[in-house]
């Protein structure tokens, strides 16, 4: 089992989106199989037929493909595979691991209430678990697992450590309904092994799971998987995640405008570690990611940590690949695309706003002067700084600007020798020019968006000041 190629398996359930939490699982388990060149592969999980929808399951995929979690192989169905999972079911009736349970649910429920009443343990024992396999009343039965009721369960997990669990605690618990369903536990192990599944990495929630799992895999005489259940995320105030913390839908986060690789980076970083580094790129998390770094305490879910980390990464990144990655944003968000010279200008523009700028909201915003067109209309701040002394000063500045040669040495000095006469502050300046040129106040520096626009368009802007002005 240790010299075989890793393989993973995120198997998401298809009765909602795709929410952080399981964005998470399924980067841990991608991050794990392609580190090390092995296999990851996708199952839904769709055996909740009345809550399953295909559109979740639509979502899920195009989640998982805006991250970038490629998987290998055909996508596998728990619901198409229920034949298999029977047929082990009744594989462990025959080597005796599994019995015939006729008990009905009125004589489960006084079972348990004269326990309760005796201070006994509820958990079920079933009067068939020793019954002759011959003795078959015509009546209904569902197919439970004769587990062992002596000894303990180990888990030897890789986050959590060696778990144990008393044998008399853990139930024989139900394989086949009594319509010939398989149940999740008894699906989950199967599918596991055929898929060839070598690391099952989950939620720390599904731990006590292990063990009952376990115990199938036993009975059925199969290797066992590399247990690693990896803690939950909470919110910043330690509580569970839920909703008003950050726990949404993928697709919410692009909506937001996260870049893929910041937002990747940000939850690889939540539950697992390497040493003091906060920013990296996938690349360097392949190489790092490993069971050693992960934390076994709750990780709490920081937007203002996710924003900083978004930030670097969008500093980091070539003008290209924003530009590429923008398209897909507005797109998603169904908003205009870039096109002509409102794509170029916004290229040209790039090295003045990658640097301070979050999400993709935040850079459009602040290139929003190299997106506009005229006439610019102000917004209510802008407005009120292009009063009629603001405007007059524009005026006396656009000569001298006409003849500059528009670099940004050039403008400096241009506009120094207009302010020193006539004792002015760059701010008394930068505050019309900002108006004037983007229609807000702030703005990257008006040399760069002087530099940006050009001598044509920017003289043209000032020029439609005027005119607002005279009219």
């Amino acid at each position: 089992m240790a010299d075989a190629p890793v393989v993973t398996r995120f198997a998401p359930s298809p009765t909602g989106f795709l929410h952080i939490g399981g964005a998470r699982t399924a980067l841990f388990n991608w991050l794990f199989a392609r580190g090390r060149g092995g296999r990851f592969l996708l199952r839904i999980e769709d055996t909740d037929r009345a809550r399953s929808t295909p559109e979740a399951t639509a979502a899920i995929i195009e989640g998982m493909a805006w991250l970038g979690l490629d998987h290998d192989g055909e996508i596998v169905s728990q619901f198409e595979r229920a034949p298999r999972h029977a047929e082990v079911a009744l594989q462990m009736l025959e080597t005796g691991h599994a019995y015939r349970c006729y008990a009905t649910q009125d004589e489960i429920q006084a079972f348990r209430d004269a326990a309760r009443a005796e201070g006994r343990s509820t958990l079920f024992q079933s009067p068939w678990r020793d019954a002759d396999p011959a003795d078959r009343p015509d009546a209904p039965y569902v197919v439970r697992l004769k587990a062992p009721r002596d000894g303990e369960t180990v888990i030897r997990d890789q986050v959590q450590g060696d778990v144990t669990f008393r044998n008399d605690q853990l139930d024989d618990m139900v394989l086949l309904r009594s319509d010939g369903t398989p149940t999740y536990m008894l699906a989950v192990v199967v599918d596991d092994h055929d898929m060839g599944v070598t690391h099952v990495i989950r939620g720390d929630d599904h731990l006590a799971n292990a063990a009952r799992q376990g115990q199938i895999y036993a009975a059925m005489g199969w290797d066992l998987p590399v247990w690693a259940h990896i803690p939950l995320i909470h919110g910043p105030d330690g509580k569970k995640l839920s909703k008003r913390h950050g726990a949404l839908a993928v697709e919410e986060y692009r909506a937001m405008g996260y870049p893929v690789e910041g937002l990747r980076n940000y939850l690889t970083r939540l539950g697992w570690s390497h040493g003091d580094d906060e920013v990296f790129t996938t690349a360097q998390a392949l190489d790092w990611f490993g069971f050693e770094g992960m934390n076994k305490a709750p990780a709490r879910f920081d937007f203002k940590k996710l924003e900083n980390v978004s930030g670097h990464h969008l500093a980091m990144m070539e003008d290209e690949a924003i530009l590429a990655e923008l398209d897909g944003f507005l797109a998603a968000t169904a908003k205009p695309p870039l096109d002509g010279i409102r794509r170029d200008r916004l290229s040209a523009a790039m090295y003045c706003l990658k640097d301070r700028a979050k999400t993709w909201g935040d850079l459009l915003e602040k290139g929003e002067f190299a997106l506009a067109s005229r006439p610019i209309q102000p917004d209510a701040k802008a407005a009120a700084a292009l009063d009629a002394v603001s405007i007059g000063i524009l005026v006396e500045l656009t000569p001298q600007l006409q003849s500059a040669s528009w670099s940004r040495n050039d403008l400096e000095a241009v506009i120094a020798s207009f302010m020193d006469p006539r004792e002015l502050k760059f701010g008394k300046l930068a505050g019309p020019l900002r108006a004037a040129l983007a229609g807000r106040t702030a703005t990257p520096s008006v040399y760069d968006m002087m530099l940006v626009l050009g001598r044509e368009e920017t003289l043209a802007r000032l020029e439609d000041v005027f005119s607002s002005g005279r009219d």
